[in-house]
C-alpha cells in the first residue's frame, strides 16, 4: 500500500514495526521488555494499543479543524512522564480500552465517513505498529484523508523511519532545549537531542506544512508551549527550529501551560504563563520569519 507522497508500506514493514515490541525499541527509553508477551515498561501498555476515546476535536490548530473537525484517536500511555500533563488520566492513569487492529481500522473509517478532516492520532509514540498496521488496513478499505501524528517529540529516529509513508503530517511537541528541565518535568534527560533529531527525520519525510483551501495536507507542523520563567528555553527552541529545520516551518506558539496533575509540587511551574512570557516568544518566533498558527 503506497501513502500518496509516500515510500511503499508493506507487510514487511508492519512486521519490523511489531519486531520492535519483543524486546521494546520503540521510542528512546529502550525499556527491552517483551510487550508482545504483555510485559510493561515506561509507557504502561502492552501487546495491545489502548485507546481513551475516538471523536471530533475542534480545539486543534485551524489548519487542521477547518470547518469540519479533526478526527481524533486518543492513544492511552505515554512515554514520557510530564508533571503538568494536561490528559493525565488518559496519559498517566491509561484511562481506556484494548482494542484489537480492526476496532482501530473501525474507527478510521468512521471517522472519514463523518466527514472529518484527517485521522489525528494523538500519544502514538508507544503504538507504532498498531498505527502503521491500522492504516495500511484502513486505506485497502478507503481510507484517502491525512493521518496526522500528534506527539510529543520524544521519538526514536529508527520507529519514525518505519512510518515513513504512513504518516502525512507530523505534530511533534517542541517542549525543552534544556536537559535539567525536561528531566525534571517530564523525566527524559535526553529529551533536546532526541528532539532535535526526530524533528528533522520528520521535516526530512513530509517537508514543510502544505495548506489547501486553509486545510493542511500533509507536511511539519511544530507545537511549542511556553512555560514560566524561561524553563524550557524556548528562544533557543526556535533558533533550532528556523535555522536547522525550515525557516518556512509552521509553527504553533501555545500559552495555555496551566499548573495541572503534580505540576502544584515545583513552586517555579505552579503558576500560568504571564501575558509579557507568550508575547516574548511569539514575537520571536514571528521575528525569524517562521509561520505561526492561528
Amino acid at each position: 500500500m503506497r501513502n500518496t507522497q509516500g515510500r511503499v508500506v508493506t507487510k514487511q514493514t508492519i512486521q519490523s514495526a511489531y519486531n520492535l515490541l519483543e524486546s521494546c525499541e520503540l521510542c528512546p527509553r529502550v525499556c527491552k521488555v517483551n510487550r508482545l508477551n504483555g510485559e510493561k515498561g515506561f509507557c504502561g501498555i502492552g501487546a495491545k494499543a489502548v485507546v481513551s476515546s475516538a471523536g471530533p476535536h475542534y480545539g486543534e490548530e485551524s489548519v487542521l479543524v477547518g470547518s469540519g473537525g479533526s478526527g481524533t484517536i486518543f492513544f492511552a500511555g505515554c512515554n514520557l512522564g510530564c508533571v503538568f500533563c494536561q490528559n493525565y488520566d488518559i496519559s498517566q492513569l491509561r484511562h481506556g480500552n484494548e482494542v484489537e487492529i480492526d476496532d482501530v481500522v473501525n474507527m478510521m473509517m468512521q471517522l472519514q465517513a463523518r466527514r472529518y478532516l484527517n485521522i489525528n492520532f494523538v500519544t502514538p509514540t508507544h503504538v507504532v505498529p498498531h498505527i502503521i498496521e491500522s492504516v495500511f488496513l484502513a486505506r485497502e478499505r478507503g481510507l484517502i484523508i491525512p493521518v496526522v501524528y500528534n506527539c510529543g517529540g520524544y521519538e526514536s529516529v529508527e520507529s519514525l523511519q518505519i512510518l515513513e509513508g504512513t504518516i502525512d503530517i507530523y505534530m511533534p511537541d517542541a517542549k525543552y532545549l534544556n536537559p535539567d528541565s525536561s528531566r525534571q518535568y517530564s523525566s527524559a534527560h535526553d529529551y533536546p537531542d532526541v528532539m532535535k533529531l526526530a524533528l528533522l527525520e520528520m521535516h526530512k519525510q513530509v517537508g514543510d506544512l502544505e495548506i489547501k483551501d486553509g486545510v493542511a495536507t500533509r507536511g511539519l507542523l511544530v507545537r511549542h508551549l511556553v512555560m514560566p520563567g524561561n524553563i524550557a528555553y524556548s528562544k533557543e527552541i526556535i533558533d533550532f527550529i528556523a535555522k536547522e529545520v525550515s525557516g518556512n516551518t509552521f509553527i504553533n506558539v501555545m500559552e495555555q501551560y496551566r499548573p495541572t496533575f503534580n505540576a502544584h509540587e515545583f513552586s517555579e511551574i505552579n503558576r500560568p504563563v504571564t501575558r509579557q512570557e507568550f508575547s516574548e516568544v511569539y514575537e520571536y518566533a514571528k521575528s525569524q520569519g517562521l509561520r505561526l498558527s492561528t
